[in-house]
């Protein structure tokens, strides 16, 4: 078995606000690619470079890509970077319909939705103040989406499919980082993410710019590297040590909408935006305070 990285809460906070800064600048640039050429063909760029650069790292460790590629869990590796390509689709559609704060007030819910899956994926218990908070957050959600409104146009529950779908990788990453390194989640997430998303973008592809590709050049370094730290940020802390700072990002994309894309902030959005993100952290709180008495009770 692959040893456990050492723990270090302090390394895995930064590694997650880094990480959500750099998730916010790439999904500008996604954007706008994404307003110019199709969709498929913009994630499929980017995930070649992320396949290479894994391959490249891999091949300078110890054994090589043979060694790296190795896992314990081989069938969670495929799944959760399988269900990755999905969600950077569904969410880069998402920032093109709706624009990036609107589908970050609606994304920002998946700490909850990893809550409520912790237990059938995880085996973890979810109390009833978790389920309490879970519940008040996707109110949130629904204010957000103007029930009524939005929430019957198909294009409103783009981000919140995304954010389902980010969360099971979210889970799945923890599950795999207990027997797994983080250089072979990274390698997986990589290669099997570029294998499944070429032919598709190979079917779209479309001449870009040589500004564009400047921007594809630094969305593809941006990628390799957010990822890696996320994956890294999983392996030396606990989830619910280092979630609540992943919720920087709805801060960071903010502002980025308004001074680079014109983006307006609606008052539905700040109230449910308020309750998602007050949801999530009681719940991660919640999620801390379980796993500190589990702890004690185990000692007593």
């Amino acid at each position: 078995m692959v040893p456990r990285a050492q723990q270090n809460t302090s390394l895995g906070i930064l590694l997650m606000a880094i990480t959500s800064l750099v998730f916010s600048l790439q999904d500008g640039i996604s954007r706008h690619l994404a307003e110019n050429y199709n969709v498929w063909m913009v994630v499929m760029i980017r995930f070649w470079f992320f396949a290479l650069f894994a391959l490249t790292l891999s091949a300078r460790r110890p054994g090589g890509i043979a060694t790296v590629i190795r896992s314990r869990h081989p069938l969670m590796q495929f799944a959760r970077s399988a269900i990755l390509i999905i969600e950077v689709c569904v969410m880069i559609l998402g920032f093109v319909k709706l624009g990036l704060i609107a589908s970050h007030a609606v994304f920002v819910s998946y700490p909850l939705i990893i809550a409520a899956l912790s237990g059938p994926i995880l085996g973890e218990h979810v109390g009833w103040r978790r389920w309490c908070a879970i519940g008040v957050g996707f109110v949130g959600v629904l204010i957000i989406l103007q029930p009524g409104v939005a929430v019957f146009s198909p294009w409103a529950l783009v981000p919140l499919a995304a954010a389902l779908l980010f969360a099971l990788y979210g889970l799945l990453t923890r599950y795999v980082a207990g027997g797994d390194a983080a250089m072979t989640s990274f390698l997986w997430t990589g290669v099997v993410a570029a294998i499944l998303i070429t032919p598709v973008g190979l079917f779209f592809w479309e001449p870009m710019t040589q500004g564009d590709w400047i921007w594809m050049g630094i969305l593809c370094l941006s990628g390799a590297g957010a990822h890696y730290m996320m994956i890294k940020a999983y392996e030396v802390a606990e989830a619910s040590d280092i979630q609540p700072f992943a919720l920087l990002q709805l801060v960071f994309i903010s502002i980025l909408g308004i001074t680079v894309f014109d983006e307006e902030v609606k008052m539905n959005m700040v109230i449910g935006a308020a309750l998602v993100m007050g949801a999530a952290l009681f719940t991660l709180y919640r999620a801390r305070v379980v796993a500190r008495q589990a702890r004690l009770a185990r000692g007593a």
